[in-house]
């Protein structure tokens, strides 16, 4: 149990049924009457973020989140397979917990998959990844004062605005979080 007058970033917390994590908090202490707890709270399952006041002895369950890292294998379409490496279990996760998470992830590569109680409610794409250009349009000198970029498709069928010296067969390095192209590998 943790109380609101011990909040810090990034705890995370159980309240009205949902997983919290504490995006910022502020302590309170007006003129008149009680002091309080002013907290930013991220739904950790839907992404909503809350602003809530709390007395500072109210009390909170911790929400305890287990990050493994897993290999994801491949998909049959309805259901996404990941693989323990360790002890070789596997686990199949339907779209809607996925959501658009493996956008930049091809087969055989670790992906972080995160959990509450045993429910899978995350998958976490490694930060940066190396991938292939299978489509991209020559770029075209001219009009461009500077940062000119282009349209290409990576291996993984994602989409990523390139500079315009990136050619078909060049392989990328794409941060996952923003999809943005970092550098030519």
């Amino acid at each position: 149990m943790v109380s609101a007058g011990d909040f810090k970033n990034g705890l995370t917390i159980e309240y009205e049924g949902n997983i919290y994590q504490i995006i910022e908090f502020q302590h309170v202490k007006p003129g008149k009457g009680a002091a309080f707890v002013r907290a930013k709270l991220k739904n950790i399952k839907s992404g909503g973020a809350i602003e809530k006041s709390f007395r500072p002895s109210e009390k909170f369950e911790n929400a305890h989140i287990e990050r493994k890292e897993m290999q994801y294998l491949y998909t049959d379409g309805e259901l996404f397979h990941f693989m323990d490496p360790e002890t070789f279990d596997q686990i199949a996760l339907d779209p809607d917990t996925i959501g658009d998470s493996l956008k930049f992830v091809k087969e055989n590569m670790n992906v972080t998959l995160v959990s509450h109680n045993g429910t899978v409610f995350q998958v976490e794409a490694p930060l940066h990844v190396e991938l292939l250009v299978t489509e991209c349009e020559p770029g075209e000198k001219g009009n461009t004062a500077q940062g000119a970029t282009k349209p290409c498709t990576v291996e993984t069928g994602a989409n990523v605005n390139v500079p315009l010296f990136v050619n078909q067969g060049d392989t990328l390095k794409i941060d996952t979080r923003t999809g943005e192209y970092l550098s030519r590998v």
